[in-house]
């Protein structure tokens, strides 16, 4: 989890740098690509421990 908040958090720092600084553009798409396998990483995990649940 923390692992998780910690690519969120510098996902969100490269965007705010690459959106601040002009010509530094790419750095909004690096921060916009790790979010987004971040959170396919994330949502990979809690779908395969959603299987793990016994039905009631």
């Amino acid at each position: 989890m923390v692992l998780f908040l910690l690519l969120v958090l510098v996902a969100v720092v490269l965007g705010i740098i690459g959106v601040a600084a002009e010509g530094l553009g790419y750095l909004l798409l690096i921060g916009i690509v790790l979010l987004a396998a971040d959170v396919a990483i994330a949502y990979a995990r809690w779908s395969r421990r959603a299987d793990r649940r016994p039905i009631r």
